[in-house]
């Protein structure tokens, strides 16, 4: 999935300490730079160049040297001395969107240069995956949906939310592969970088994965739950989230991300009991949650009336899929073979959920 190029972002100050400044916010957006020292600015450059960033010392010959460049969206002037007023007439003669105050709007502007350099996107659908009960196939339903999503040229991340889970990675065959894991961002907070975070995790079968590595789990906080999938959900697409069953504080925080919420059920007594607790939890937290029910089937208990009994919509039934986890051992990833019922079942969700031409609503 090739990556898109970036055009750095431009910096008109002579100022080495706000200079400094500037660049820091810059890579803390995950987002290069060019400084333009002297005069003039090439005309292509100030043009081209996704934001401007002029510091105040550059305001009066941006506004009045021979050669300046034309006006253009997307040129923040930034001052540090709250008490200069005459600032905003600065920024006003040079065409200036706003005026910015350092350190004081420091989060807001690397907010900003992250959304001028990555772009701005409707966000991302996410769908946040759970088993009804351990061993439901949650995590197998997770991974065929992002794989089918890909498949179709989709923008796809796929987030593995359970620490004690087997790793999403190794259920995709790509335990070797290159790109960072969880334990590089369980510290994380605020705005992370979308396109940094993206590029830098494993990408297998089309997917962007962020799993676990083999060593001991150290469970990401709420917070940096919260940046990686805001992070994430950026960028438009689709996100899915492999969610455990817990009703810890970073797995409330995968859940308020979330646009649907897919319970797996399988078609048993016993799973349908545990389901039912985890049902009413969850509609409390995501607006749309639905029932995907697992067979073999029994007579009297299909899928329709499992999700009755949950008292939630059913997204569809599973058969039981012969060969799947053979085929796993083997390499071949859930949901890889087009024709199966488990590709099947996420192409005729996906149709509804991300119609072609863009992201929509979520059909039930």
């Amino acid at each position: 999935m090739a990556e898109t190029h970036r055009e750095p972002v431009l910096i008109l100050t002579e100022d080495a300490p706000l200079l400094d400044d500037l660049l820091r916010l810059c890579a803390a957006a995950g987002a290069e730079a060019e400084v333009a020292h002297g005069a003039p600015v090439g005309e292509a450059r100030w043009r081209t160049a996704p934001l401007v960033l002029v510091g105040g010392d550059r305001a009066d010959w941006l506004r009045g040297a021979p050669g300046r460049p034309p006006r253009r969206p997307g040129v923040l002037l930034i001052g540090r001395d709250l008490d200069d007023h005459g600032i905003w007439e600065r920024g006003i003669r040079i065409g200036a969107e706003q005026v910015v105050f350092l350190p004081d709007s420091e989060a807001w502007l690397a907010g900003r240069i992250a959304d001028a350099t990555e772009g701005v996107a409707e966000p991302a659908l996410t769908v946040g995956v759970v088993g009804g009960r351990g061993g439901a196939g949650a995590s197998t339903l997770a991974c065929a949906l992002a794989v089918t999503a890909a498949r179709s040229g989709r923008r796809t991340v796929l987030v593995d939310g359970d620490p004690l889970g087997g790793g999403l990675d190794v259920l995709l065959g790509g335990e070797a592969a290159e790109g960072l894991r969880w334990p590089a961002f369980t510290g994380s907070c605020g705005r992370l970088g979308a396109v940094a975070l993206e590029e830098s995790l494993p990408l297998l079968h089309g997917v962007r994965v962020l799993s676990w590595d083999r060593a001991a789990p150290a469970a990401p906080g709420p917070e940096a739950m919260h940046s990686v999938l805001a992070a994430t959900r950026r960028r438009g697409g689709l996100v899915v989230v492999d969610v455990p069953r817990g009703v810890d504080a970073p797995t409330a925080q995968a859940w308020a991300q979330a646009d649907v919420g897919l319970l797996v059920v399988p078609a048993e007594l016993r799973a349908l009991a545990a389901s039912g607790r985890l049902a009413s939890r969850l509609s409390l937290a995501v607006r749309d949650v639905r029932a995907v029910v697992r067979g073999p089937f029994t007579p009297g208990l299909d899928g329709a009336e499992i999700a009755r009994l949950l008292g939630v919509p059913l997204a569809g039934e599973l058969p039981a899929e012969r060969g799947l986890s053979a085929a796993v051992d083997s390499g071949v990833p859930p949901g890889a073979a087009p024709g199966s019922p488990l590709a099947r079942f996420c192409a005729a969700f996906l149709q509804h959920a991300l119609p072609v031409g863009g992201q929509g609503s979520v059909a039930a």
